[in-house]
């Protein structure tokens, strides 16, 4: 499903400056995989994610998704990459403060071709899903850390994507709410199928997935599979 070939990322080309962030990044991930890429701050993981979520682009090297070369995509092949195979969820919820629970929610759908009132149907079905029911029509600032994520996460599932990037999504929550959204997770992955690709720099999250890549100064140092998923 997910391929990068000798994937090289550098910024400021040409520069005193140069900067290589990835270092030949090769790995694959198969369709209903959930995959841990684990570092430090600084080793580049974050990196990986935004060229996986069609974000950026390698310097040099190759990413193919469904065996579809991604790099060489115009701008709006990417767009249509984002809105209809990826969903994203983010360390900092990234809901927009004047929007409910709900709005936030349909957000992806504006572009599906679903009229208003599938919209919001589909949004209220993906909050009762994660459990925010309830809270359909309150702001972002009306709820708790767990509550925006599980609304980022609704967001994130909305459109039906194939794959789910989480880029450090436990990181503003405290260890019990954490739990909680590692535990959505699983049960996306197991009873939905979707592929789960999780940016982490904490070990003890990575452990709970499939698999888990550890990248270190822009190269991948370690790799294992978990017997026990």
């Amino acid at each position: 499903m997910i391929k990068l070939n000798n994937v090289i990322k550098k910024y400021f080309i040409g520069t005193p400056s140069e900067l290589t962030v990835l270092k030949g990044i090769s790995l694959h991930i198969k369709e209903g995989e959930f995959v841990a890429i684990v570092g430090a701050s600084g080793s580049g993981k974050s990196t990986i994610m935004n060229i996986l979520g069609a974000l950026d682009r390698p310097t040099t090297g190759e990413y193919e998704l469904d065996g579809k070369l991604v790099s060489a995509r115009t701008d709006n092949e990417l767009s249509e990459i984002r809105n209809k195979k990826i969903g994203f969820v983010f360390q900092n919820f990234n809901l927009i403060p004047r929007q409910t629970a709900q709005s936030n929610v349909e957000l992806p759908l504006f572009y599906s071709g679903l009229s208003k009132a599938k919209r919001r149907q589909k949004a209220r079905e993906m909050l009762e899903m994660v459990g925010m029911g309830d809270r359909v029509d309150h702001m972002p600032n009306e709820l708790s850390g767990g509550q925006k994520q599980r609304v980022a996460i609704a967001r994130a599932l909305a459109g039906n994507p194939s794959i789910i990037l989480a880029d450090e999504p436990t990181g503003a929550l405290d260890s019990k709410t954490s739990d909680h959204v590692m535990e959505m997770f699983l049960k996306i992955n197991k009873t939905d199928g979707k592929t789960i690709i999780l940016i982490t720099h904490n070990p003890e999250l990575a452990e709970q997935a499939s698999r888990t890549i550890t990248i270190k100064d822009g190269m991948i140092v370690n790799e294992w599979i978990n017997e026990n998923y």
